[in-house]
């Protein structure tokens, strides 16, 4: 059975996740640049596939560790987060998105984002 998070346990991740996705976004940012420069200069100052690489791998590690605490993944850019959870016996997904300061969303599993409500 997939984690089931209450609210106040996705809440208490919300720290490290802002910080994990700041980290994300620079990265994301970054590989967005060297692949852009190198498309259309042949060179970019931020380096070039073996920076790629590490980028990457760091991203991969974001996503992975997300993951693996039960967090599902639904964006990139941006970052989208799901955290399974259950409100008033109704399956739910704790929904966060690159920006927001406060985890404040929901919406039923079966609907996803366009269901989107505030939490009460």
């Amino acid at each position: 059975m997939d984690r089931l998070f209450t609210l106040d346990e996705a809440r208490a991740l919300l720290p490290s996740i802002v910080e994990d996705s700041r980290a994300l976004v620079a990265a994301r940012a970054d590989m967005a640049e060297i692949a852009h420069d190198r498309r259309t200069a042949g060179a970019s100052s931020l380096g070039g596939v073996p920076e790629l690489k590490a980028l990457e791998a760091r991203i991969e590690h974001l996503l992975g560790g997300w993951a693996g605490q039960g967090i599902e993944v639904k964006g990139f850019a941006p970052v989208l987060l799901d955290f399974p959870s259950v409100l008033d016996g109704v399956s739910v997904r704790l929904c966060w998105i690159e920006g927001e300061t406060a985890l404040g969303w929901y919406h039923r599993t079966d609907l996803g984002f366009a269901g989107r409500r505030p939490l009460r």
